[in-house]
C-alpha cells in the first residue's frame, strides 16, 4: 500500500558482489515512479529497482557512475502478480550477465538501456544500510501488493530456484519453499500473510517503517478483482491497492473491476464513505465500458451496458432511466451486489437486507432481481462525485484498511471458500477471484 515500506539495517556488511532478490508483485498504480526496495547510502552509493514512469522495470546502482538496465516491456496489467527476480553478480566474466531480470519465469531481455557494471564492483546492497522494501530514499512509495519476497546473500540464482511452471496449466507458480543458500544477510518474509519475521532460518527479522500491513486474501494463486486502475480514469482517484474509489469534483465519474465474469454467480461488498452522499453502485458489461468515452458515460446507470442503484432516491438506473427500487443509503451504510450471470440478474442489498424483497438465490425466477440490459461479461463498478468514497470488499476481507470484524473477526466466505466478506454470503456465490471464476 502507498506510504507502507519495510526496513532492516544488517547488523554488518556481507557479500556486495553477488545476491537475488525475488518477489511476487501486484500493482495498482501505474505511470508514476514506484519502488519495490532501495538503498540509499548517499548521492554516490544508493541501488533499487523500480517501475518508472513509463511503467518499464529498471534495476539501478549508482556510485557516480550509473550502471542500468531498463526494459523495453511495459507492466501495466492492475489485474495479475508478476514474478519478478533481480540478479547481481559483478564476478560473472560476461559482462551481459552481471544485471538480470526475471519476470515470470522468462530471463528479460530487450532494453531501452544495457549499462552493466565493471567486473567485481562492490555494490550498495549488503553494507551495514537500511534496506528499505516498498521505497527509495525515503519517497517513491510502491503501491500494491507484494509476497513471499525472498533475498539470497552470496548466490546468483534464476527464477527456476523460486518458481516453476504448472504441469497442468502451463503458467508460472511459485515455490512456497524454495531449496536455496540464503547466506548471513538473507531472508524470506511476508511468506505466511504479513509476516515480516524471517522464515529463512537466518533471522534477519524486518520491521515495518510506515504505514499499515493488511493480510489480504488476494496473491499469486488467487488473484482477486479490484478497482481497474489501468480504465480510462477522469477525476476518479484509486487508494488503498485499488480497493477504494473517490472523486472530488461535481460530475459523475465511474470505475469498474480488472475482473468479469459471462456464467456464474458473484458476490461484492461497498461501505459509503467520503464526505458526500452520492454513489451509485452497480454492474456494467465490460465491453460496452471499453468501448465508451469515460468521460461522457459518467456513471453506471447512463449507458445501454450498465446497471446502477442510487443513493439519494434508491431507484435503480439503467439506460439513464430511473426505476423505483429500494431504500436510499449514504455514508456509513454497506451495499452488497449479488451477480447472477446464470440467469442475467443483479441483486443489492443494504446493510445486509436485500431490496426489493429480493432472493438471489431465486435462479430463472429471479424475485426482487433486477435484469441485466445486455448479455455479456459483466463487472463490478461503482460511480461517485462531491467527494464521496467507495472502499470496496470483493473477498479480500477488509474495507480500505480496516478489517471485516464480523463472525468474531472470520467474516463470511463466498462459495469459493477463499474469500472473506462482512455479511452472510447468498448460497452459491462466489467472489469475484480466478478461484471463485473457476468454481
Amino acid at each position: 500500500m502507498a506510504n507502507t515500506y519495510l526496513t532492516r539495517t544488517p547488523a554488518s556488511a556481507s557479500n556486495r558482489q553477488t545476491w537475488t532478490w525475488s518477489a511476487w508483485v501486484k500493482r495498482s498504480k501505474l505511470n508514476s515512479a514506484q519502488n519495490l526496495w532501495g538503498v540509499f547510502v548517499h548521492d554516490n552509493d544508493n541501488m533499487n529497482l523500480n517501475f518508472n514512469s513509463g511503467n518499464v522495470l529498471e534495476f539501478k546502482f549508482y556510485n557516480g557512475t550509473v550502471y542500468k538496465i531498463q526494459t523495453n516491456r511495459v507492466f501495466r496489467d492492475t489485474s495479475a502478480w508478476y514474478h519478478i527476480v533481480c540478479v547481481a553478480d559483478t564476478t560473472n566474466a560476461t559482462s551481459g550477465d552481471r544485471f538480470r531480470l526475471y519476470v515470470n519465469g522468462q530471463r528479460e531481455t530487450s532494453f531501452s538501456v544495457d549499462s552493466q557494471p565493471t567486473q567485481n564492483l562492490s555494490m550498495s546492497v549488503n553494507q551495514a544500510q537500511p534496506f528499505d522494501i516498498g521505497r527509495y530514499n525515503g519517497a517513491n512509495y510502491f503501491d500494491g501488493s507484494i509476497s513471499h519476497i525472498n533475498f539470497i546473500d552470496g548466490t546468483a540464482y534464476d527464477a527456476t530456484a523460486f518458481g516453476e511452471t504448472d504441469a497442468t496449466t502451463g503458467e508460472w507458480k511459485g515455490k512456497t519453499s524454495p531449496s536455496v543458500t540464503y547466506g548471513t544477510n538473507g531472508f524470506f518474509i511476508l511468506k505466511d500473510g504479513n509476516g515480516i519475521t524471517d522464515q529463512s532460518g537466518e533471522g534477519n527479522d524486518f520491521t515495518l517503517g510506515g504505514g499499515t500491513l493488511t493480510d489480504l486474501k488476494d496473491n499469486p494463486d488467487n488473484v482477486f478483482a479490484t478497482f481497474n486502475g489501468a480504465f480510462n480514469l477522469s477525476d476518479i482517484v484509486l487508494l488503498r491497492g485499488n480497493a477504494s474509489a473517490t472523486n472530488s469534483g461535481a460530475n459523475w465519474k465511474y470505475v469498474p473491476t480488472t475482473l468479469g465474469a459471462s456464467s456464474g454467480k458473484f458476490y461484492a461488498e461497498y461501505l459509503c464513505g467520503g464526505s458526500a452522499n452520492t454513489f451509485m453502485h452497480g454492474v456494467v458489461d465490460m465491453e460496452y465500458a471499453v468501448s465508451q468515452d469515460q468521460n461522457s458515460y459518467t456513471q453506471l446507470g447512463n449507458g445501454v451496458g450498465g446497471m446502477g442503484y442510487y443513493s439519494a432516491s434508491g431507484e435503480s438506473y439503467t439506460t439513464g432511466t430511473a426505476t423505483s427500487y429500494g431504500d436510499s443509503y449514504a455514508v456509513g451504510d454497506y451495499i452488497g451486489i449479488a451477480l447472477d450471470m446464470d440467469n442475467n440478474k443483479v441483486y443489492f442489498s443494504k446493510n445486509g437486507v436485500w431490496q426489493n424483497s429480493g432472493d438471489p438465490t431465486s435462479g430463472a425466477t429471479g424475485t426482487g432481481a433486477l435484469a441485466l440490459p445486455t448479455t455479456g461479461t459483466y463487472a463490478f463498478g461503482t460511480s461517485v462525485k462531491d467527494s464521496s468514497k467507495t472502499d470496496a470488499n470483493f473477498g479480500n476481507g477488509y474495507f480500505g484498511t480496516t478489517p471485516v470484524t464480523t463472525n468474531s473477526g472470520n467474516g463470511y466466505e463466498g462459495a469459493e471458500g477463499a474469500s472473506k466478506f462482512n455479511y452472510t454470503v447468498p448460497t452459491g456465490y462466489s467472489a469475484l477471484s480466478t478461484k471463485g471464476l473457476n468454481e
